[in-house]
């Protein structure tokens, strides 16, 4: 599928806009990673397909994409706004080990998370602890420019000296409060200011240099210019994401959650430095909705794929689900909605199963075929929209197209769909079900509806399932 030029809703802008990278035929994109302290739950994960969508038409469009994802193992304070505990610290001392032996088999289970949903791992994994010199380093450029101030607390980043902080979010910063989750900083000059450095102090410490014996034992703590401590959460994202993709990045995605503190607090920090724009497209993905609310573990409504799998579901069948939805729209969850989406693709393996050569291709099959094409790649081309995709997909199965050009298809949409369609294979029909099948044809044909219904509940109770269409009966694992 040759893929038209590329339009994406630009959050910057609030706009869709066509996409150029900055060097002609490679792409930088940058994902913001998961922090580590617990399982993500299916709103996350969310985000993840939606990104990987969008690295499939890339990679679709004929761009090399260098992708890099970071994986957030210390610093994500349990407060908004740099205030309350360590997510990992805390998480590490309720079970008893290490924030180290925590970040490890958390981001273990994200990894197989990714995995079982078939999205592409990034070209670059980084890890918040493997790259406390860049954060430094960064810190220290900003100190130099003067965008940074000392608290008994942490380094923090002067907001007022961004001309232009909020612009992502559209922030009101004069109708901002302090202190939402929390309480107040009160030596913070700004409420928007944020940490650059935490110190390993107690709050209640007079000062980072005559407080030791107020120090917080922490697993993860570096030395700095400012003191012992580790970086904030924000910092992060931005020394990581210059250091492998250049100071200017094509692409940066995360969920809406991101865009009114974190990615706001990014591209302050990032521009302040470089006095270049931080990211040329901001991609967010909207919210996974249960019951009128944000999925999210403060919500109290997190859900896992493990959770899923325990119920017999297959992980692409959420997959398929999370399709029917345009990324930028709230997908509302239901299990009934769920149980759909995992018949659906059942029943998309069967058919690409049952495709067989039928008769020449002809120029008509041709003609018909480069109509899908076209179509096809203006959909996903127009800021991904695998809603309508997905529509043409099942238009395609269901056309009067020669089988060979409808696999050729199929295939040709799952590069980015990502449901493992190539790897569909018909199934083995056990003799005995195909004896069963041939009997109740010929009971069917006699008109003996009870004896052909045992047979349907015989073959069903083995495993199997059978569909009865006008060209005869077709045998489907169930």
């Amino acid at each position: 599928m040759r893929l038209m030029k590329l339009q994406f809703y630009n959050t910057l802008t609030r706009k869709k806009e066509l996409f150029m990278p900055l060097r002609q035929k490679t792409v930088g994109l940058y994902t913001c990673g998961p922090t580590v302290y617990s399982d993500p739950h299916i709103g996350n994960l969310r985000t993840y397909v939606f990104e990987d969508i969008l690295k499939r038409t890339l990679l679709v469009a004929g761009y090399r994409v260098t992708h890099v994802m970071n994986i957030t193992d210390v610093g994500h304070l349990t407060g908004d706004r740099d205030m309350g505990e360590d997510k990992l610290q805390k998480s590490a001392r309720e079970k008893r080990i290490t924030a180290w032996e925590l970040a490890k088999q958390y981001t273990a289970i994200f990894k197989k998370n990714i995995r079982d949903l078939n999205i592409l791992p990034p070209d670059i994994w980084c890890k918040a602890t493997s790259h406390i010199k860049e954060q430094i380093a960064l810190i220290t450029r900003l100190e130099r420019a003067g965008h940074t101030y000392l608290t008994k607390d942490g380094i923090y980043f002067d907001t007022s000296t961004c001309a232009d902080y909020g612009k992502l979010a559209h922030l009101d910063i004069k109708g901002l409060r302090e202190g939402a989750r929390v309480e107040p900083n009160p030596e913070k000059r700004h409420p928007t200011d944020f940490a650059l450095w935490k110190f390993s102090y107690s709050e209640s410490a007079p000062s980072a240099t005559s407080a030791k014996s107020a120090r917080i034992k922490r697993d993860m703590e570096w030395k700095s210019p400012w003191g012992i401590g580790f970086p904030g959460w924000h910092i992060e994202c931005s020394a990581m994401s210059m250091k492998y993709l250049g100071e200017t990045l094509d692409i940066h995605c995360g969920g809406v959650d991101h865009i009114p503190l974190h990615h706001t607090n990014e591209i302050a920090q990032s521009e302040s430095a470089t006095g270049k724009p931080f990211a040329r497209f901001w991609l967010h993905g909207a919210f996974l909705i249960i019951k009128k609310g944000r999925m999210g573990k403060s919500e109290g409504n997190a859900m896992t794929l493990a959770t899923l799998q325990e119920k017999g579901i297959d992980p692409l069948a959420y997959r398929y689900l999370l399709l029917t939805a345009h990324y930028r729209s709230p997908l509302n969850f239901t299990w009934e909605s769920l149980e759909g989406a995992s018949h659906a693709l059942t029943n998309l393996r069967n058919h690409i199963r049952a495709l067989r050569p039928e008769h020449p291709i002809t120029a008509n099959d041709r003609s018909l075929a480069h109509v899908f094409k076209k179509r096809l790649a203006h959909a996903i081309s127009d800021d991904l929209d695998t809603p309508t995709s997905l529509a043409l997909m099942w238009e395609v199965l269901k056309s009067a197209l020669e089988p060979r050009l409808k696999k050729e298809l199929l295939k040709q949409c799952d590069e980015v769909f990502g449901l493992g369609l190539a790897k569909v294979r018909a199934h083995i029909i056990p003799k005995e079900i195909k004896q069963l099948s041939k009997k109740r044809d010929v009971a069917r044909k006699k008109r003996a509806w009870e004896d052909a219904d045992i047979l349907r509940k015989k073959i069903e109770s083995l495993g199997w399932s059978v569909e009865d269409t006008e060209k005869g009966s077709k045998i489907n694992k169930a």
